[in-house]
């Protein structure tokens, strides 16, 4: 009597797809496969993991860019030696750092919601931040935020000087 050895099959997971591949042509395709309503076609498992990964990464960018931005305001109130030298570049940098949260939140009005949940977070990692750069005590950085979410974000508002 002769015994057969299974043979292991690779799973779907084991088989390398295109989106393993060829990043790049899995993108074209999968557009494609859309635009002509190839739905059946779609690799759908990697299209939502990538769709989720955007949506994340839309939130780190405006995270990073409100950090950003307190930090800035922050050396702008506080940093009293560096002032003078790089008033002119702080400023530069806050009016940019608003102007890309300000398309955001044009591109997406629903992350506003999110901003707004974040920004105490982000005040205190600006403050522990600039106190790290500044080599000033963290305690000379305010405690409770220079301002408004709203005042931070208007392109007219500079903080008072400490």
């Amino acid at each position: 009597m002769k015994t057969e050895i299974p043979t292991l099959q690779p799973t779907s997971k084991e088989i390398p797809t295109l989106y393993d591949q060829d990043y790049y042509l899995w993108l074209k395709t999968t557009i494609n496969q859309l635009r002509t309503r190839q739905f059946t076609a779609v690799d759908l498992d990697n299209l939502l993991e990538e769709l989720e990964i955007m949506g994340r990464s839309e939130k780190r960018a405006i995270e990073s860019l409100l950090i950003k931005l307190l930090e800035h305001l922050l050396k702008l109130q506080c940093w009293e030696s560096e002032r003078e030298r790089n008033q002119g570049h702080w400023q530069g940098e806050i009016i940019e750092f608003r102007r890309q949260i300000k398309r955001y939140i044009q591109d997406s009005p629903s992350l506003k919601p999110y901003i707004l949940d974040i920004f105490d977070e982000c005040y205190q990692d600006a403050r522990k931040q600039v106190s790290y750069r500044s080599q000033l005590p963290l305690d000379i950085f305010p405690i409770i935020p220079i301002g408004s979410l709203e005042q931070i974000l208007d392109e007219n508002w500079f903080p008072v000087v400490c």
